[in-house]
């Protein structure tokens, strides 16, 4: 098997197009692009948009964009339409089919091989970067063309398979929603403000570390907005970690990031480790007089997402303030009902987890199939 550098084989896609003058519908950002996955499956809409002048690369169907900035997050994935990016994702195409297939292309870029391989040649800091000419130094075995169409085929129909999963979990979760709003709304329970509920005073790092002690920081970054789940914990010194890191958080605070809320980064802190410290760009949402389940369910909820979208401010990163999400007004059911409905978000989470080992089987046999290459 012959090993070849990337600048061999691959080019970087650099069409230019102007977002403002364009019939184009729909713009790809890093929020757009999740970690380790082959496929990128969201968009943004262009119109109405609020993206910067960077945006201006244009993409089409079966390129495969690469984020250059922080690689650690592993976000290549291989789109099914025509759009633009922004300049800092690099749009990767074969230089010559009979050598390699573009098809092939995207799981190349989804190899511990390459993350290895970025992760030893990032430059800078907050963010971490590499350029173009860093990519192409990558080397790598390069299967013959037939091998490549077997490979292709039996990785896609795999691929295909986790899919289907995939919106099966979307289907799910959908479900939950809708439950959610047929159960609570219009029902004639009494109205409180969020603020009125929860626990509003959350400690704040300087009054329980010292600055030598050691934190793990939570922020946007941590959260795959996908699967809404916390994905991990950066540490720091804490004389050293960025400004945002100030609150004290505890297990089962529902993290809600009030920057961009068309995105919804929600997550609940899964970790009881007393020193996990969360970002200002989050409002904390600490239940008192409701449950944790059925406030999963209120900020989950088309009508809140709809409401803070239309009360955000600012042109390139819109954002609500704590005081806006505090205000926004729930039904307060009786408690049997609130533990009803966290009965409902169990039996769907049981489903979920099913779905979620399937999907894992999957993603082991594609690892496992890459590596047996990589090893050879």
């Amino acid at each position: 098997m012959q090993i070849v550098k990337l600048k061999d084989v691959v080019m970087r896609v650099k069409d230019k197009i102007d977002k403002d003058n364009t019939d184009l519908e729909y713009y790809i950002g890093g929020e757009h692009i999740d970690s380790g996955e082959i496929c990128i499956t969201r968009k943004g809409k262009l119109e109405g948009s609020t993206i910067g002048p960077a945006f201006h690369m244009h993409f089409m169907p079966g390129d495969v964009l690469l984020m250059s900035r922080n690689p650690h997050l592993k976000k290549a994935g291989v789109v099914d339409f025509e759009g633009i990016c922004s300049d800092v994702s690099y749009i990767c195409r074969t230089k010559d089919e009979s050598v390699l297939l573009q098809r092939y292309l995207p799981f190349i870029f989804q190899t511990n091989h390459f993350w290895q391989f970025v992760e030893e040649n990032k430059k800078g800091g907050l963010p971490f970067f590499l350029n173009w000419s860093d990519f192409e130094r990558y080397e790598f075995p390069l299967p013959n063309i037939e091998k490549q169409k077997e490979l292709s085929d039996l990785l896609w129909s795999a691929l295909d398979t986790k899919l289907s999963y995939i919106e099966l979990l979307k289907q799910t979760d959908e479900l939950v929603k809708s439950q959610f709003i047929e159960m609570f709304y219009d029902k004639g329970y009494p109205v409180k403000c969020i603020g009125d509920v929860i626990d509003k005073k959350i400690t704040r790092v300087a009054k329980v570390f010292e600055k030598t002690d050691e934190i793990q920081y939570l922020d946007i970054s941590s959260i795959d907005n996908s699967s809404k789940t916390v994905t991990g914990l950066t540490p720091h010194v804490l004389k050293d970690a960025p400004s945002r890191a100030q609150y004290v958080l505890k297990q089962g605070d529902i993290l809600y990031s009030t920057v961009r809320p068309n995105l919804q980064n929600i997550a609940i802190n899964p970790y009881s480790y007393g020193n996990v410290i969360g970002s200002t760009g989050f409002c904390v949402l600490r239940c008192l007089d409701v449950t944790t389940g059925y406030m999963w369910g209120v900020v989950n909820s088309v009508l809140f997402t709809n409401a803070m979208i239309n009360k955000a401010s600012g042109a390139n990163y819109p954002a609500v303030t704590d005081k806006v999400v505090h205000a926004y007004e729930i039904p307060v059911p009786p408690l049997e009902e609130q533990n009803e409905f966290e009965q409902l978000i169990k039996q769907s989470d049981k489903s979920k987890f099913e779905i979620k080992n399937a999907i894992k089987k999957i993603d082991d046999m594609l690892v496992s199939i890459m590596k047996e290459i990589y090893n050879n």
